[in-house]
């Protein structure tokens, strides 16, 4: 699962105090002398984190049995450079750190315990095999979406656009496995699945789009050098906010240059999002980048009139019709004459079947959560947010916004259990550990969905964007490759706004080259259909090899 809706509104940049990258230790208690070696050592988080798991496995990918050693564990790392430098791969407080540590974890410096789940191909070489960092989103979502549905080496089967009968699930060999091509590294983000927080205003330390993106590089390069692989081919791989934080996450490591980086159900720039436009009253340029994805929708579900020919051919007018005509009327404002905005209704009426009334009604202007609701009201059907294929009854019919996200009831259950019973059965991880899907409910959980711009060093009020990162990452670093993946009938990020933004990006021409498009008849979490998984799993394989054979 990818995120929590939530409403935006503009928020304030903070001040950058540096965009050098460079860790400037500085003791957390100058007058403390350093500590009596005959002391106990102290760990952060107040105890010793379950030890590593390590177990091994065989996957058949491409009708070859790839033989792997997995490593289920946890790596500490700091709230900042200076507490990450005094800690050891083990979470233990250097005994040359120079400062004790209060014997209160609620007064001790923050950390996180972050769990990851390795996959090594064994008999490879470590220096030269690639291998991908994964992360879901949220922001505060556990990677088990990924991890169970996509590119693990087990996946929980559950049926494409249907709800399916509730347990027992069936959990399988998934033969769309990465590690045909790639090690792969899935990591819970703090404060979920088994990652944990600690410390003085830990929430403030981790919760927000800068301290995640810091934590997840502080992560990598202990996992690098913990694993002994600095020097192995390197790639990022996030799936909806895990997007937001691959941009943020690839400036943070501009000191460790990436071979590429994978955008599944991309944003970026939360100007545009379906979900509050709303709420940001002149920033129209949502509106207009969500209609190819609720054409999309009328056309799945046969509510275009007259429709012929393929999805494609047919989303073709719709996104010239988005960029021209329905941008320019949404620009003039109140200045639209009446007779053109009558022309403009009926046109989205016949693009998105849903009625000229209801658009003019809405000035023009459906959000996401308006459009999921009212597209099949007349039958009391909601259709879904995450993939708008779902249908499931209205919770309540004289509502203006769907209540629920018909997708998400359908297949958490599943992932849910697959997760539990793979962790302790077959990765012996996690006895007497719960696992948290997400933090949301969690006391404390509020995300600062705050950002700091490269070489900004005054902000002002706007919403969370982080293209200015990816584009500095990829002008230091013009050798590094993106992919950009997404599903048609996403709502919660909309295929159209996510390649408005690759080509918005401020970096040269040339560099527009370095990447890739592809997008697939499926929803944000396009895995879901495995036909489509097997697609996805073939052009990520492909950018990789694509990327190691370039050089």
């Amino acid at each position: 699962m990818a995120w929590k809706p939530f409403a935006l509104a503009p928020l304030r940049r903070w001040l950058l105090v540096g965009t050098t990258g460079l860790a400037v230790v500085a003791p957390l208690a100058r007058a403390q002398e350093k500590k009596p070696a005959d002391k106990p050592t102290v760990l952060a988080g107040g105890g010793a984190a379950p030890a590593d798991s390590v177990t091994e496995g065989s996957v058949t990918v491409g009708g070859h049995a790839i033989a792997y050693r997995a490593v289920a564990g946890m790596l500490t790392v700091g709230s900042t450079n200076s507490v990450d430098a005094m800690l050891g791969l083990d979470g233990k407080l250097l005994p040359d750190a120079g400062v004790e540590w209060p014997a209160k974890v609620e007064d001790q410096p923050a950390t996180a315990r972050m769990f990851y789940a390795a996959y090594f191909k064994k008999d490879a070489k470590p220096g030269t095999r690639p291998i991908t960092f994964a992360y879901n989103g949220g922001p505060g979502s556990s990677t088990m979406w990924l991890h169970m549905g996509c590119f693990g080496p087990r996946r929980v089967v559950t049926t494409d656009t249907q709800h399916d009968m509730a347990a027992p699930y069936t959990i399988e060999e998934n033969k769309n496995s990465l590690l045909d091509v790639s090690d792969i590294v899935f990591i819970d983000a703090p404060g979920t699945g088994f990652s944990r927080v600690y410390g003085k205003d830990k929430e403030k330390a981790f919760w927000g789009t800068d301290p995640d993106a810091a934590a997840f590089a502080r992560f990598i390069k202990r996992f690098l050098t913990k694993y002994d692989r600095w020097n192995s081919p390197k790639y990022l791989f996030g799936e909806s906010y895990g997007t937001t934080r691959d941009a943020a996450l690839s400036y943070a490591l501009r000191g460790v240059d990436l071979n590429g980086v994978v955008f599944l159900s991309s944003i970026l720039n939360f100007d545009d999002s379906a979900d509050g436009p709303q709420a940001d009253p002149g920033t129209d340029q949502a509106y207009a980048l969500a209609l190819p994805t609720y054409a999309a929708t009328a056309f799945y579900h046969h509510m275009v009139q007259g429709q012929s020919g393929t999805l494609e051919e047919f989303l073709k007018g719709v996104e010239d019709y988005a960029v021209n005509e329905y941008t320019s009327a949404l620009m003039l404002g109140a200045d639209l004459p009446e007779a053109r905005k009558q022309a403009v209704a009926e046109k989205l009426q016949g693009f998105t079947g849903v009625p000229a009334a209801y658009w003019l009604k809405a000035n023009l202007r459906v959000t996401g959560g308006e459009f999921s609701k009212e597209l099949e009201t007349d039958k009391g059907i909601t259709v879904g947010r995450l993939d708008t294929r779902y249908e499931g009854p209205d919770l309540d019919p004289l509502s203006q916004f769907s209540m629920y996200d018909p997708q998400s009831v359908a297949i958490s259950s599943a992932y849910g259990t697959a997760i539990n019973e793979y962790m302790r059965d077959t990765l012996h991880f996690g006895e007497n550990m719960t696992y948290k899907p997400s933090a949301y409910g969690e006391p404390g959980f509020n995300w600062e969905l705050k950002h700091a711009v490269p070489g900004e060093r005054r902000g002002f009020d706007a919403s969370v964007n982080v293209m200015p990162d990816l584009a500095m990452t990829m002008k230091l670093n013009p050798k590094m490759k993106v992919m950009l993946a997404g599903g048609y009938f996403d709502a919660a990020t909309t295929f159209f706004g996510a390649m408005h933004e690759m080509k918005h990006l401020p970096i040269p021409a040339n560099l527009q080259s370095n990447i890739s498009y592809h997008f697939y008849q499926a929803g944000h979490m396009i895995y879901v259909s495995e036909p489509v998984l097997t697609q996805f799993h073939h052009d990520v394989a492909a950018f990789i090899l694509s990327n190691e054979n370039s050089k």
